[in-house]
């Protein structure tokens, strides 16, 4: 996405006096405090659910994930849903952990869950610390989000040995579903959605995005800087219609990966349907990239 002309994205003198007792407030505010308050902002986990999300998860197994928390120094508990295949093709069927974006919890993700196993895998979809049944009342933060996701890759390990194995996320699970593959080395493939090159990047397209508020960013996620060290085929998906997240961040994305890697741009997609407006284009994209069937 081209940037507009230096005249037309220079602050005047008001906003830039806004913008430097922003930064002092911010500054004299305590580190601690502005971490808080980033995660309430990037993260915005929902006191209730979306409804349509739990009727949409009616049927699906509850899942418990229990690990010893590095982040927290207690222990910790994960609630997840396990949606598999219909019984007689769930054997040898791969197996995808699904990460959701901010706001809602794993239930408001239901129906995408349900359009990816129709695509053909076993589906554990989990929740934070902090959305849902997942330590409720607690606040996310960026490592912790990265522990829950490693920990549930490990239990699926354990749950399903023989089966390859395949990480989703979609919006900031984008990013969760990134660091996670960059570290581990025995996914099978990575799928995003929605997703970004950084936290930064996203402030950057938004109205107050001149600010010079990156240095004071604690919350990065920054996909960019790992998406390089993944280590298996990579399909970044996004909406051409996606307000959230403009387009050019998630081909920014993708050409910062190594190959095999596919770019797949739905037309008419938004940040929410992408999934269901392109679900033939990812079964052929699945097909092509993955060699998969569903």
């Amino acid at each position: 996405m081209p940037a507009p002309p230096r005249s037309a994205r220079r602050p005047g003198i008001a906003p830039a006096l806004v913008a430097l007792l922003l930064g002092l407030v911010l500054l004299t505010a305590g580190c601690a405090s502005l971490d808080t308050q980033q995660r309430r902002w990037i993260f915005q986990p929902a006191a209730s659910p979306w409804a349509g999300g739990v009727t949409a998860a009616e049927g699906m197994d509850d899942v418990w994930i229990d690990f010893d928390s590095t982040a927290t120094g207690r222990p910790a508990r994960l609630h997840g849903l396990w949606h598999p295949r219909p019984d007689g093709t769930q054997a040898g069927a791969p197996v995808l952990l699904y990460l959701h974006g901010a706001r809602w919890d794993v239930t408001g993700s239901a129906r995408r869950v349900r359009r990816m196993q129709e695509l053909g895998f076993n589906v554990l979809a989990i929740d934070y610390r902090g959305f849902g049944r997942s330590a409720p009342g607690e606040l996310p933060s960026e490592q912790m989000a990265y522990e829950d996701a490693r920990a549930a890759w490990d239990w699926l390990a354990v749950q399903h040995p023989g089966a390859p194995r395949y990480i989703f996320g979609h919006s900031l699970g984008g990013a969760i579903a990134i660091d996670l593959a960059a570290q581990v080395p025995d996914e099978a493939g990575l799928i995003v959605e929605g997703s970004f090159t950084s936290v930064r990047d996203v402030f950057s397209q938004m109205r107050w995005g001149w600010l010079p508020l990156g240095p004071l960013i604690t919350q990065r996620f920054d996909a960019q800087e790992k998406v390089a060290r993944v280590g298996s085929p990579l399909l970044v998906v996004h909406g051409s219609e996606d307000r959230l997240i403009p387009p050019a961040l998630g081909k920014a994305l993708y050409e910062r990966a190594a190959s095999p890697k596919r770019w797949l741009l739905v037309e008419g997609g938004s940040h929410h349907n992408t999934n269901a407006v392109g679900q033939g284009a990812y079964r052929e994209a699945l097909r092509e990239l993955f060699g998969l069937a569903s």
